[in-house]
């Protein structure tokens, strides 16, 4: 079981601030034994590959997680970020394979692709980018990139040859993941919804949010100070469903508001309601998160991405529900 952090957006953040704020986010979870932590791409965020080196150069042995979307630069040229960090840190990299993206920024980046057709381009694109890591010499003459003779300098030591992850919930991206053996992350659904046939893909990852004290009643306080009502948010939220084609994002979103209080137990999807957030919550005591998070454990879920963190204190309070589930996280 591998647990990763995600980085905050560089949008919310002044320059300067930003690269402490990151720093600081690394060091807290790498002293706390978190492998990682996934860093996101859109066209209004930071260069994720300059964000992960900014970490590694921090850290001793944290792994940057990065998105990497196709439509920034091409597969060799992401080979060469991999090989390039790796050969002057020793470092390891993950990717998070990225199919699409926000409507506007694929519009903006001219990209009139169907939702299927683009995790068949991911799938191509992710070939050519792990046999070129894997030492390869490359000629393919493929649906959405034509290559000849083409190899990598300099190579990737193969003690560090990426995990790969692919997000999404679709029969396209399930399709994805499976071609490339990689683990595919998806946000979860209440526990009562969740059973065998529902996660019956291999490798799989969740991600979500936890806010956990030692009592129950302290959790919600705290959950509720932080994620309050914003009518503006929900708007925007109602917006932003109506024009994704995500999958994911059309079914958690339906289940915000079916949800009572966007609430099942521990499970909390308020915050995806009032757009602060893109992924669910798990809120209550250490033993009650801790107990939900072993559902997942226990169905076969392979790797747990958190939510933005918000400092050291709450880290603490969520690795003392980690500590509490029967299979330790490494």
């Amino acid at each position: 079981m591998k647990l990763y952090t995600t980085a905050p957006p560089s949008v919310r953040s002044s320059a300067g601030d930003y690269l402490t704020q990151v720093a600081d986010i690394a060091r807290w979870h790498e002293d706390a034994g978190v492998e990682g932590m996934l860093i996101y791409t859109d066209n209004s965020l930071m260069d994720p590959w300059t964000v992960a080196q900014a970490a590694i150069e921090r850290t001793s042995r944290f792994v940057p997680l990065v998105a990497t979307q196709p439509l920034y630069m091409h597969p060799l040229a992401a080979a060469r970020k991999i090989s390039s960090l790796g050969f002057l840190y020793g470092r390891r990299l993950a990717l998070n394979m990225v199919a699409g993206g926000f409507v506007r920024d694929l519009k903006q980046l001219g990209d009139q692709a169907e939702h299927d057709p683009r995790y068949d381009r991911l799938t191509e694109y992710t070939q050519i980018l792990m046999a070129l890591l894997h030492g390869e010499t490359v000629t393919l003459n493929g649906d959405y990139y034509q290559v000849e003779g083409l190899r990598l300098e300099p190579s990737l030591d193969p003690a560090l040859m990426p995990d790969l992850f692919v997000s999404g919930m679709s029969p396209a991206c399930r399709a994805t993941a499976a071609t490339l053996g990689a683990t595919r992350l998806s946000y979860t659904k209440p526990r009562e919804q969740l059973d065998q046939a529902a996660v019956s893909d291999k490798n799989l990852g969740v991600r979500f949010g936890v806010i956990t004290r030692p009592n129950s009643a302290d959790a919600w306080d705290e959950a509720r100070a932080c994620f309050p009502a914003d009518r503006r948010g929900q708007l925007a939220h109602r917006m932003a469903q109506a024009t994704s084609d995500s999958i994911w994002h059309q079914q958690i979103s339906a289940a915000a508001e079916e949800l009572e209080d966007a609430r099942a137990g521990a499970y909390w999807l308020f915050p995806i309601k009032n757009y602060k957030t893109f992924c669910p919550y798990l809120v209550g005591s250490y033993e009650e998160v801790a107990d939900y998070i072993q559902s997942y454990i226990s169905l076969g879920f392979e790797a747990l991405i958190l939510d933005v963190p918000r400092g050291p204190e709450d880290l603490a309070h969520t690795m003392r529900a980690f500590d509490l589930c029967q299979q330790p996280v490494v």
